[in-house]
């Protein structure tokens, strides 16, 4: 490990910069919750990804040829994604759980790869696979998390849709991701303000009521980690190699534990605190025995 480490060479800021970006996912379920308190989960997405765009609009540009897999990326990582996630965030009472199950999104991509892509995994990485899925097994086995296995399933089927998405990000060339991210709001937001007025109720008392809190929680949310963290990642993904820059993605989990027990005050059990060590001790055997192409997915 020490060796793996010391021969990729992260500079102090970087890995400063990876930490830092991890504790911003960290935080962001956190707030997701916060702003799930005050707007329904369709609108808090939509006007999520409204803000998004509005931010990312000057970096909006057409990419010739490859648009049907452009808008293939924004349904999957976007409205499927976020609209899945915040549903069960909603429905959660463990927060703590639900940041781990998300990280199946790796996992799944892997299997993904390996049945359409035709790629080749070793015995590590099937062990990688494996851990991932029981961890999340263990802790949906504990009677905190049994109750809201809706939330679980929901978290984890909006993992798989990410999944889909970064194996498509595979098919595509020279799209920055600024430009890919105001894709995934264009094609995002309206769908999801268009679905929350038949699906959800309360929209303008809950949009007329909001506090500051619930508005920043979103606007942390929507900037925070779309703009600012994923930025940051692709800045360290063009700088150090795949299997350097991948394991270090299990600390936002970690932190989003920490943040859950801080900010929300909520009990972890011994399963759930097992459950999640297996869990992430997949996802990092799976993120650092990724090979190189796997960059075009993360």
């Amino acid at each position: 490990m020490a060796s793996w480490w010391r021969g990729a060479g992260m500079a102090p800021q970087d890995l400063a910069l990876a930490v830092l970006i991890n504790a911003v996912w960290g935080l962001t379920f956190i707030a997701a919750k916060v702003a799930l308190n005050s707007f329904p989960a369709l609108l808090a997405t939509g006007l999520r990804f409204a803000l998004v765009l509005l931010i990312l609009v000057p970096f909006l540009r057409v990419v010739p040829g490859q648009m049907r897999t452009v808008m293939g990326i924004a349904v999957f990582a976007g409205g499927l994604h976020f609209a899945l996630v915040f549903t069960g965030f909603d429905l959660a009472t463990s927060i703590s759980a639900m940041a781990v199950v998300a990280q199946l999104a790796l996992p799944f991509a892997t299997l993904i790869a390996v049945f359409f892509f035709g790629e080749r995994i070793r015995w590590r990485r099937s062990l990688g696979i494996a851990l991932a899925f029981a961890g999340v097994v263990v802790i949906s086995f504990d009677p905190t998390v049994f109750e809201q296995v809706e939330a679980v399933v929901l978290v984890g089927l909006g993992a798989l849709c990410m999944a889909i998405a970064q194996n498509l990000m595979r098919l595509t060339k020279g799209v920055s991701p600024m430009n890919m991210q105001a894709w995934i709001a264009v094609f995002s937001a309206p769908v999801l303000l268009a679905l929350t007025w038949p699906m959800e109720s309360g929209q303008v008392a809950a949009v007329a009521g909001a506090d500051s809190l619930a508005w920043g929680a979103l606007a942390f949310v929507a900037i925070g980690s779309s703009v600012i963290a994923h930025s940051g990642m692709f800045y360290l993904m063009n700088r150090y190699p795949v299997t350097l820059v991948a394991p270090l993605l299990v600390l936002a989990p970690i932190f989003g534990v920490l943040f859950a027990v801080w900010l929300l005050d909520e009990v972890l059990t011994w399963r759930i605190v097992i459950g999640a060590s297996v869990t992430l001790a997949g996802v990092f055997i799976v993120a650092v025995r990724e090979p190189a192409r796997a960059a075009e997915r993360l």
